[in-house]
């Protein structure tokens, strides 16, 4: 039997994320997640790529507010329906799309923090981004400022695999926060989600939430980013793309090394995902 072990959201993209019990799901996957991004003064997308200090970023969700907390920076608090300014355009990846400007106080918390200029928008909900078709096929799917799908998910064995080959050769073991998955699902064989067509999660009503599994979630050095110091290991710095680069290349996303599934919705939406919920999938061959 498997069943969804984790829950998580990453309001921010690329900052601190947040473990839930439970959450909604919607076309655009869990509410709040990637809603909010950081961008420079061209409106170009930061990340942990160039500026792992995002990854100390903790944001959490109390009384109306969304809190930020960053080490040696005072809290600062946004309003959780979003603090709208001018609509800005923005890039992401290939996509340029509209957002909205969450203020001055933002900005000069975001620069001081990142020590660079750097502004807090919000996805415009009044606009569309849409998943790639190549690899969504005959289900049109959209997304906010992931890296391109609504939801991540991951198999808790694919890691626990990964672990035992880092162990073999001295290197620490990672927690799955290093990959920043939405979903994890422990009782799947290890990398068996690179198989899988269909997740169906059932609540207990019998109402069924459906994932498509689409793309395989091909991998940059974040993960050897420390997500609570925004630090490398010294000793294994190149860790883990080192390991996955001995078994992990895959020939569908021009060699690049994977490590988990990126997901659409395509049936159940409106219902909910609960930790500990069991979960039954079809194969895609």
């Amino acid at each position: 039997m498997a069943i969804l072990s984790a829950i998580n959201i990453y309001p921010i993209k690329s900052c601190g994320g947040i473990a839930l019990e439970q959450a909604a799901i919607g076309p655009l996957g869990l509410a709040q997640d990637r809603h909010w991004m950081v961008v420079d003064g061209a409106g170009e997308f930061l990340t942990q790529r160039s500026h792992a200090r995002m990854a100390c970023i903790a944001p959490r969700f109390a009384d109306g507010a969304m809190l930020l907390s960053a080490p040696g920076m005072p809290e600062l608090r946004l309003a959780a329906t979003g603090e709208d300014g001018a609509s800005v355009q923005v890039q992401v990846w290939k996509d340029r799309v509209a957002a909205l400007d969450q203020g001055e106080r933002a900005r000069r918390w975001f620069s001081d923090f990142l020590e660079t200029d750097a502004r807090l928008v919000r996805f415009d909900p009044a606009g569309e981004r849409a998943c790639s078709e190549r690899w969504t096929g005959e289900y049109r799917a959209t997304t906010q400022f992931s890296d391109g799908y609504p939801l991540l998910v991951i198999g808790q064995a694919s890691l626990d695999d990964l672990n035992a080959r880092l162990g073999a050769k001295g290197a620490p073991a990672l927690p799955m926060e290093r990959f920043r998955p939405n979903l994890v699902i422990q009782g799947l064989e290890a990398y068996e989600e690179d198989f899988i067509d269909t997740l169906t999660l059932e609540d207990d009503d019998g109402a069924a939430v459906v994932l498509k599994l689409v793309k395989p979630c091909a991998r940059c050095p974040v993960p050897g980013i420390d997500q609570r110091t925004g630090l490398r290991d010294p000793q294994w710095p190149d860790e883990p793309l080192d390991t996955l680069a001995a078994y992990r290349a895959n020939p569908r996303v021009d060699g690049g090394l994977t490590f988990g599934q990126n997901a659409i919705v395509v049936g159940g939406v409106g219902g909910s995902l609960r930790v500990g919920q069991e979960c039954g999938w079809e194969l895609n061959f």
